[in-house]
């Protein structure tokens, strides 16, 4: 029997609120077993470039990432806030370890090609290796990935921490039977997004596919639910949305997709 591992993605809202974030932090610490946090940081690499006069161009609710956003990227992401985590994880007595895809040549990207839009410095995964990730994690170490990867010709490229998250778990299942979690501000996936309460509980791609068919899911989710459900294609072995309370020992309601 393949050992657990949890792969956790965090959401950006959650690292803008110091108190929300360190509740997070315990209790991703108190997460037993094999373990890997991942998290982006796009509000506070805005904030960072608009005191730099650097202006912040999206198309569709996605980043334009030129040159200058990308310094300002490698900066906030690797730097301020991936430090800024690990930091806090070492104080809780969780030995994370701060990394970026190009380290140890862990995540391999391709620049997205310019056309129909072309968004610059952006990453599409095309490899994980695991090897390195997996001596790590055989050491006790815990991977705190930020949403950076490389195309291994020395360009360091800004890419989706959802689908970091996804294609870790992917990657990491031939060794791990994985859990991806997707820890965000809602209780989980709602039949009302108006409504946090309306939380359904299990999605599997059936149900999926008659939610989108209603169009219940919000157009904000579907990216979501399409790495959910490419990671389980995929040999995850279940995906769960939801707040952070999902971690606790007791969780709340959330929602969980299996095939």
């Amino acid at each position: 029997m393949k050992p657990a591992l949890s792969v956790i993605k965090i959401g950006g809202n959650v690292i803008e609120n110091n108190t929300e974030l360190t509740r997070f932090l315990k209790l991703f610490a108190a997460v037993e077993g094999p373990k890997i946090l991942v998290h982006g940081g796009g509000k506070k690499a805005t904030r960072l470039s608009e005191k730099l006069g650097i202006r912040t161009n999206m198309v569709g609710g996605r980043r334009i990432t030129d040159k200058k956003s990308l310094e300002v990227a490698i900066m906030v992401y690797a730097g301020l806030i991936n430090k800024s985590i690990v930091s806090q994880l070492q104080a809780m007595e969780c030995n994370a370890i701060g990394l970026s895809g190009a380290d140890a040549g862990i995540i391999q990207a391709v620049k997205r090609p310019p056309a129909p839009v072309d968004f610059g410095f952006v990453g599409d995964i095309v490899s994980v290796r695991t090897n390195a990730l997996c001596t790590f994690l055989d050491t006790g170490l815990v991977p705190v990935f930020c949403a950076l990867t490389h195309d291994e010709k020395g360009q360091i490229l800004n890419t989706n921490a959802d689908t970091i998250a996804s294609e870790l778990a992917i990657g990491l299942s031939k060794d791990y039977s994985t859990t991806l979690f997707y820890c965000f501000e809602k209780s989980g996936v709602l039949s009302d997004v108006e409504d946090d309460h309306s939380v359904i509980p299990h999605i599997n791609k059936q149900t999926y596919y008659s939610l989108i068919k209603e169009k219940t899911i919000g157009e904000g989710m579907l990216p979501k639910l399409e790495n959910c459900f490419h990671a389980l294609d995929h040999s995850v072995h279940k995906v769960c949305v939801g707040n952070i309370d999902m971690l606790q020992a007791k969780p709340s309601i959330f929602t969980t997709l299996t095939l």
